[in-house]
């Protein structure tokens, strides 16, 4: 008799033959009605064989959310333990890694009716939950920037933008090839400067979905980090600016930028320069003013392209000193270590979910279901795709523009 399976994980197979022994143990308890849960009310609604095939299926429901929950743990623990050997410089091997992906669900399902009446019992459930909080968006991060500092950042023309983009990038040796394929990726090829997660850059529909923004998508605590990293060289590159302004309205502009930046330094190091202290603190009025900065047209080029530099500078301290755009955007999509450690031949052969927290590998749809090489030859299939569109098209001209310029000087 062929024996069904509900869930595995971790090489660990749990049979439908075991499973039915425990089926008790997950069932759906008598409570009050005050405080039913939303199985055991719609399960009160049923009658005779409807419920009992309902209440077999939630159980298995709940014990397959059991191997799932143990999958994670012991991706979680085998992270752990390679942040370990990292720290101490000893070799990660094919045994650090959790095997396979999470188990998907293959027990009892519900009759095609009964199935559809709990989902819409499920929606009715959602409605009356109070809608979540939208994330801040462009308009949300001017108006923080507005309240908290003063600061409205200088809009300049997209075609400039790229220009003084594609400046920076060529002054620190990034190349056209690593910055576009990047931009390709992050923004499908048609991103604006201001252009955020979630909202089409052409369009201008949609919600946000984080505060990733710009053409290389950083996130409000990246704004925070790359801040505390060059907020004194931005400074001073403004009063140089300043000094040397051919006007006095001008001189004024950069000057007041100065004093602006200053005041969003200060607030950045008054936390400590760590990467959870960074996302807190990007999280408040503050932190999205202080993220407002990539929109402006002189101190947007010069942070997001020295955040890209930081992932090339780390790749040549660890053996690396030629990056792809893919292996760039690697770094940029899992964390700089991380995306490192997916270019190691064991980090190539292990499977995603050692790599992503268990929310961003449920949403991301491009790290699912891959081996670290897979998902880095689906990097490069997508960005071969997106560098078609327009504004990856016309940021690799200005990119051959600007070379030419620099050259001749």
């Amino acid at each position: 008799m062929k024996r069904a399976v509900i869930g595995h994980g971790s090489g660990r197979i749990v049979r439908a033959g075991v499973i039915l022994t425990f089926l008790t143990l997950f069932a759906i308890p008598v409570v009050t009605p005050a405080r039913a849960t939303p199985e055991a009310s719609f399960a009160a609604s049923l009658g005779g064989s409807e419920r009992r095939t309902f209440e077999t299926y939630i159980a298995a429901r709940r014990f397959y959310n059991l191997t799932l929950n143990e999958f994670w743990s012991e991706v979680d623990e085998k992270r752990a333990q390679r942040r370990k050997k990292r720290a101490a410089d000893q070799p990660i091997t094919a045994k650090d890694y959790a095997k396979g992906f999470p188990p998907e669900y293959s027990g009892p399902r519900l009759p095609a009716d009964l199935a559809k009446r709990w989902a819409k019992f499920q929606e009715a459930q959602e409605e009356k939950k109070p809608p979540p909080e939208p994330r801040p968006g462009v308009e949300d991060f001017l108006a923080h920037a507005r309240e908290q500092f003063g600061f409205v950042p200088e809009r300049i023309p997209e075609r400039e933008f790229k220009r003084r983009y594609a400046r920076e990038a060529l002054r620190v040796g990034l190349t056209k090839d690593q910055v576009v394929r990047v931009y390709a990726l992050e923004t499908s090829g048609l991103g604006t400067a201001d252009m955020v997660a979630g909202i089409h850059p052409i369009t201008k529909k949609g919600t946000p979905i984080s505060t990733a923004i710009g053409y290389a998508q950083l996130l409000s605590a990246n704004s925070t980090s790359e801040l505390v990293k060059h907020g004194p060289g931005f400074i001073a590159r403004l009063k140089r600016m300043a000094a040397g302004a051919r006007s006095p309205d001008a001189a004024k502009r950069y000057e007041r930028k100065a004093q602006i930046l200053t005041r969003m330094l200060a607030v950045a190091k008054s936390v400590p320069n760590e990467w959870s202290r960074h996302v807190a603190l990007g999280r408040t009025a503050k932190g999205y003013g202080i993220h407002a900065i990539n929109i402006d047209g002189d101190i947007g080029p010069w942070l997001q392209v020295l955040k890209l530099e930081g992932l090339k500078e780390l790749a040549a301290k660890k053996g690396r000193p030629r990056l792809t755009g893919a292996e760039i955007e690697l770094m940029n999509l899992a964390g700089p270590a991380t995306g490192l450690e997916m270019m190691t031949p064991a980090g190539r052969a292990a499977t995603t979910p050692n790599f992503f927290e268990r929310s961003a590998y449920g949403r991301n749809t491009i790290v699912r279901g891959k081996t670290g090489a897979e998902l880095l030859k689906a990097l490069d299939v997508r960005m071969d795709d997106n560098i078609k569109n327009e504004g990856a098209i016309v940021f690799a001209q200005v990119f051959d523009e600007v070379a030419i310029e620099m050259a001749r000087q």
